[in-house]
């Protein structure tokens, strides 16, 4: 993992960025030769790489930027050809009118642009399937691998091991398990061996080459852990981890069965300065005047089915909770009937609701009834990102059933979110509790870094139609 602006990144992801920017500048590069070289004119070389620079660097970065948008680095994605097949499709797809028009304005050289494109697409399929997939999948052969070693064996410790192998990424190996005093016998069906207590724990360490230790033992007193032992894996730069902050970096989320205050009070994040405040502000701004201007008349045929099939009302103003708790007015597209909630009593919505109308289902499903939030986001009531503001009805019910519920107020809610994301509608108090998990994270690690890759997930989940309700 790399840390980057608070927010914890996979290597492989970073490499993964890395090597198809090179590919695909390699790929535009290489349409602009080969159509050089089909005229017969010589030119030389480096001054033709040169002059083809600036359209191939478009190139790059605008499907760079689609392939994240369409899924491309998802950790369960990892190593399916099918997967990758279709974001550069899609990516393919959505980019040849921007390319084009971009390719246009930028080229010096008299040319078709979309010959240019035809072969870049052509070279940069071959690349990706023929160069980078076989070099990534070194990654599953376990050589650029994170050895873990987990102290304890009970039922925390073999949620870790769930936790690497259901969302690691294969990008750690679990070594084995190394009882803790508290232990009285090892829980069964552990996917790794239990190594022997009696040895030292820095030795075992150093035997098997481990490179992080994960504490999954909660009751630490009384002399349970090894501490003189874990000390001196740490000073030989083995890192060692709590069961939070190993959910938060392998995750993103941060679990509150084993979350203890003094971790969120003495541990790293919650940053609100003034500056980050002020650039989080502008990136509001522009961004949601730009959704607006491209957007509107999705906003305008949207308002006309709506009237059409269930007549006025078309928006309709719901009380929610924002920043430090104090309500405001969020505006949506109707999409359930007007006799919804008659009896004034607010329900979840659940999975094939009654309540929701024709139109009112398809503009749920794509996110189309929350733009109208974008004029909130203007007002500066709400931000492009941040937790999704809930109803003062549910706010009590879950600030009293669930600990640290109150954290998520103190950043402004968002348009869309981490927990957005990464975990679909919550319809239930123990949805809400594990929609809290991805909510703290983002509380404690928000960067400008970490809302343009929810924002460019979003249009993943907007595309599938992942989540809605």
């Amino acid at each position: 993992m790399i840390r980057v602006f608070d927010h914890y990144v996979p290597t492989r992801t970073v490499l993964e960025l890395s090597m198809d920017f090179m590919l695909l500048l390699i790929a535009a590069v290489a349409s602009g030769l080969t159509l050089t070289a089909w005229t017969g004119v010589p030119v030389h070389a480096a001054d033709m790489i040169g002059s083809l620079l600036p359209e191939a660097l478009a190139f790059a970065l605008v499907m760079l930027v689609l392939f994240a948008a369409f899924g491309a680095y998802q950790r369960d994605r990892v190593g399916s050809l099918r997967s990758m097949l279709l974001c550069m499709l899609l990516a393919t797809f959505v980019s040849v009118g921007p390319l084009f028009f971009l390719v246009m304005q930028l080229s010096t050289i008299e040319r078709h642009p979309l010959h240019f494109l035809g072969l870049a697409y052509l070279y940069q399929f071959a690349a990706l399937v023929l160069i980078r997939r076989p070099l990534m999948n070194a990654h599953s052969r376990g050589l650029w691998n994170r050895k873990v070693l987990v102290i304890g064996c009970g039922m925390d410790a073999q949620g870790v091991a769930t936790d690497i192998a259901q969302r690691g990424g294969g990008a750690y190996d679990l070594i084995g398990f190394y009882p803790s005093r508290h232990d009285d016998a090892p829980t069964p069906g552990l996917p790794a061996p239990v190594l022997d207590q009696t040895r030292p724990l820095a030795t075992l360490a150093a035997e098997h080459d481990i490179d992080d230790i994960v504490v999954a033992v909660r009751e630490q007193r009384g002399g349970v852990l090894p501490l003189r032992h874990l000390l001196e894996c740490r000073t030989r730069g083995v890192a060692v981890h709590s069961l939070a902050a190993f959910s938060e970096r392998l995750k993103g989320e941060v679990p509150l069965d084993s979350l203890k205050a003094s971790w969120l009070i003495y541990g790293n994040g919650f940053a609100q300065g003034w500056l980050r405040t002020t650039i989080k502000r502008l990136f509001d701004v522009v961004v949601a005047l730009v959704l607006l201007t491209l957007t509107w008349w999705i906003m305008l045929l949207a308002a006309l089915a709506i009237f059409i099939e269930d007549g006025a009302p078309v928006l309709f103003r719901q009380e929610r909770v924002g920043r430090s708790g104090k309500t405001f007015k969020v505006l949506k597209f109707r999409s359930m009937r007007t006799d919804a909630e008659t009896d004034g009593v607010a329900r979840w919505a659940q999975a094939n609701d009654s309540r929701v109308t024709r139109v009112g289902r398809f503009v749920r499903k794509t996110r189309i009834d929350e733009l109208p939030q974008l004029f909130n986001v203007l007002r500066g009531e709400m931000s492009l990102v941040g937790p999704r503001p809930e109803r003062p009805a549910f706010v009590e019910q879950l600030t009293e059933q669930i600990p640290f519920y109150a954290i998520r107020h103190s950043v402004k809610p968002g348009l869309t979110g981490w927990a957005q994301v990464r975990f679909s509608y919550a319809a239930s108090l123990a949805d809400a509790r594990r929609k809290l998990q991805f909510d703290l994270y983002y509380v404690k690690n928000h960067s400008l870094v970490l809302d343009v890759q929810i924002l460019l997930e979003t249009v993943r989940v907007v595309v599938f139609g992942e989540g809605a309700r």
